[in-house]
């Protein structure tokens, strides 16, 4: 696929990697749509990249689906979508008070809320995306369109507190493949990127510690996510689909 005036729908696209792939699209010539719910932000990274904005919650049928209509008002039926919106949430399965040591419950709602955003969330996009790839017309190599949804390493290596968050992310990278399966007869491909520890404005000494446990000595930047982006997009990975890249310089096979 030729990325050049080709229509692109990114979630999470007003921060941290959604941001950053709408402004790698948006620069190799895509028409970007930013899904956010943000909508100072949202607006301010469109206009800066000449797309269009889309208010949205992804935890919402009728605010997935009109954000969709926007952006196909905007700029035709999209051809690649990129899912980042997400959420990182924190807390053990049973945690104890500070001061009094006592232990405290597990608040259910942060659980659902994270399945809701991160797994749920990403396969409507999803649907709303492929309903109408599928009928369009395909390109030189039979491709209609690409789906790339964004994991974690801490899908098959969470750390402690990450049960909802790897759970989540478990749940992203474990549909892919069937839905890869789902759609390779119409055209679309769907692939996933798993990063390791993203740095992303983390403080110092965290940014250090985490470093110091990765075998390539750094955490993940956006740079990183960009350019597997970038290539999951390509002509280079035609006959890519079903598939996890994982980004996290060696720490899961260290």
């Amino acid at each position: 696929m030729n990325i050049e005036g080709v229509a692109a729908v990114v979630t999470g696209g007003a921060s941290g990697l959604g941001e950053a792939t709408a402004r790698a699209l948006a620069g190799r010539g895509a028409k970007v749509a930013v899904f956010d719910r943000d909508a100072e932000r949202g607006n301010k990274v469109a206009q800066e990249i000449g797309g269009v904005f889309c208010e949205v919650d992804v935890t919402s049928d009728e605010k997935v689906a009109a954000a969709f209509a926007k952006a196909r008002e905007a700029h035709g039926q999209e051809r690649i979508l990129v899912n980042c919106a997400g959420v990182a949430t924190a807390a053990k399965t049973v945690a104890r008070d500070k001061e009094t040591k006592a232990a405290k419950p597990y608040r259910l709602q942060q659980f659902e809320m994270t399945i809701q955003i991160n797994l749920i969330g990403t396969f409507r996009c999803i649907a709303n995306a492929a309903l109408g790839m599928v009928d369009l017309d395909p390109l030189a190599d039979g491709e209609k369109g690409v789906i790339i949804n964004t994991a974690s390493v801490a899908a098959e290596d969470g750390q402690i507190g990450q049960a909802a968050y790897s759970a989540s992310k478990g749940g992203v990278l474990a549909m892919t493949l069937p839905i890869a399966r789902d759609l390779m007869g119409d055209g679309v491909r769907v692939n996933t990127i798993s990063l390791g520890g993203v740095e992303n404005g983390q403080p110092a000494a965290f940014v250090d510690r985490a470093a110091s446990r990765i075998p390539m000595g750094r955490m993940a930047h956006s740079g990183d996510f960009q350019g597997a982006l970038v290539y999951l997009c390509s002509d280079a990975a035609a006959f890519v689909t079903g598939a996890n890249l994982v980004v996290d310089g060696g720490k899961t096979i260290w």
